[in-house]
């Protein structure tokens, strides 16, 4: 499988990891608060559960032996054809998240 990676240009899936679903968006709440019960079962099911879907899905990759840039991919995870590639700092910013969380 080869990634065309924003910054480098194709490359071989090697010099990636694959971090999971870059879908997944982090939830509100303390999940320490004893009296919150629902924020914990939020961050439960944010921490543990995932989907497991056929067909087109989007990921995060680290081009770790590359330019080190974060990636949001978009693969079919039945053919595993590479569909499409975006910088994760640009999927952040039009979400309006920080690209630079701290």
């Amino acid at each position: 499988m080869r990634i065309d990676c924003c910054y480098c240009g194709p490359r071989g899936h090697e010099e990636f990891v694959y971090l999971g679903d870059a879908t997944v968006e982090r939830p509100n709440g303390d999940p320490n608060e004893p009296r919150d019960e629902a924020a914990r079962q939020r961050w439960v099911d944010y921490v543990y559960l995932r989907d497991n879907p056929a067909g087109a899905h989007r990921e995060l990759w680290h081009h770790v032996c590359g330019c080190r840039a974060w990636l949001v991919v978009t693969r079919n995870s039945v053919t595993h054809a590479i569909l499409r590639v975006e910088a994760a700092r640009d999927v952040a910013l039009a979400r309006g998240l920080s690209p630079n969380p701290r």
